[in-house]
C-alpha cells in the first residue's frame, strides 16, 4: 500500500492528448481511431505479409514453409493490433482507464506472442523487392548488429527491458504525460510493442538454443508473472486514485474514478497474468516433451 501511495504523490498532469470528448456508451460502435500513421502501417505490413506468403506458397506449395496455423496466428496478432489501436480500445481508453489497460495488455501479452509464434519474418522479407531484401540481409550480417542483437535478445535482457517498460509507463507521471501528449503516447505504445516482441521472441527461442534451454525461458517468464502481478495488485488496491486525468470521465459508464482504477488493475493482474502463466506452463510441457524425446533416443539416460 505504501508503494501505491508514493506513486500517487509523483507529479502528474491532467490534460488528455486527444482533444475530442471521450466516447460515451452510445458512441462505442463509432469510436474508431483512424490515425493515418497507424492505419497505413498496419495496411503496409498486411500487404507485405500477404505478398510474401503467396510467393512462398506458390513456390513450395500451400501450407509448406509457413504453415497454415502460423499464418492464422499472425492474422490473429494483426486483428489484436486493430482492436488495440483502431477500434475500440484506443478511443475508449480516453474515457476508461480499464479500457486503456486492456489496450496495454493486448500490446504486451497478446499481439507479441501471436506474431512471434506466427513466424512472419520469412514472408515479410519475401514481400520486399529483391534489392531491399539483399540490403537488409547485408545489414543483418554486420558484426556490430549481430553482437547487439545477441545481447538484447538474451532472455534476461529482454525480460528486464519488458519489465522496465511496464513499470515506468504505469508510474502516474509518465502515464499522464502519455495522456497529455500524443508523441509521448505513441512512444508508450511503441515501447510496449517492441519490448513485448523482444521478450516473447527471446522466451520462445530459449527452448531451441542448447546453451539456453527451456529452464531459462521458464525462469524469466515466472519473474514476469510475479512483477506484473505485483504492479496490477498495487493499482487494484491503491487507496486513492493514481491517475486523476480520468476524473469525471468514468461516470458516464457508471463507475467512479477509483472503481475504474481497480478494474484496470484487475485487468493487468488476472487476464494479463494468466497469459504469462499459461505460456510458462506451455514452456514446461515443451521442456518435458523434449526431455522425453531425448530419453527415447538414448535409453541409457533413464537407467
Amino acid at each position: 500500500m505504501k508503494l501505491s501511495i508514493l506513486l500517487a504523490l509523483l507529479p502528474s498532469t491532467t490534460a488528455l492528448a486527444h482533444v475530442d470528448a471521450p466516447p460515451a456508451p452510445h458512441d462505442l460502435w463509432s469510436a474508431w481511431t483512424l490515425d493515418p500513421f497507424v492505419t497505413l502501417s498496419l495496411a503496409f505490413v498486411a500487404v507485405l505479409y500477404s505478398i510474401g506468403l503467396s510467393r512462398q506458397w506458390r513456390r513450395a506449395g500451400t501450407g509448406r514453409g509457413p504453415k497454415r496455423w502460423q499464418a492464422a496466428t499472425f492474422l490473429g496478432g494483426m486483428l489484436a493490433l486493430v482492436l488495440a489501436l483502431v477500434w475500440p480500445l484506443d478511443a475508449l481508453g480516453e474515457a476508461l482507464f480499464t479500457a486503456h489497460m486492456a489496450q496495454h495488455v493486448l500490446l504486451v501479452a497478446v499481439v507479441p506472442p501471436l506474431m512471434v509464434v506466427g513466424a512472419p519474418m520469412a514472408p515479410l522479407m519475401r514481400g520486399l523487392p529483391a534489392a531491399w531484401r539483399r540490403r537488409l540481409v547485408g545489414w543483418g550480417r554486420q558484426g556490430w548488429w549481430r553482437a547487439a542483437w545477441r545481447r538484447l535478445s538474451a532472455p534476461g535482457a529482454a525480460a528486464l527491458l519488458h519489465g522496465i517498460a511496464l513499470w515506468a509507463w504505469h508510474a502516474p507521471a509518465a502515464f499522464q504525460a502519455a495522456l497529455a501528449n500524443e508523441a509521448v503516447h505513441i512512444a508508450e505504445h511503441a515501447s510496449f510493442l517492441f519490448t513485448g516482441l523482444l521478450f516473447w521472441w527471446a522466451i520462445v527461442r530459449s527452448g531451441r538454443v542448447p546453451e539456453l534451454g527451456f529452464g531459462v525461458g521458464i525462469l524469466w517468464m515466472l519473474v514476469t508473472v510475479i512483477h506484473s502481478g505485483l504492479l496490477g495488485a498495487l493499482i487494484t488496491f491503491a487507496p486513492m486514485p493514481l491517475y486523476p486525468a480520468y476524473a469525471n470521465r468514468a461516470a458516464a459508464w457508471g463507475l467512479t474514478l477509483l472503481e475504474d482504477q481497480q478494474l484496470a488493475g484487475l485487468v493487468m493482474w488476472v487476464p494479463g497474468g494468466m497469459i504469462y502463466l499459461v505460456a510458462g506452463v506451455a514452456l514446461m510441457a515443451a521442456w518435458l516433451k523434449a526431455l522425453e524425446r531425448r530419453a527415447q533416443r538414448a535409453p541409457g539416460l533413464l537407467r
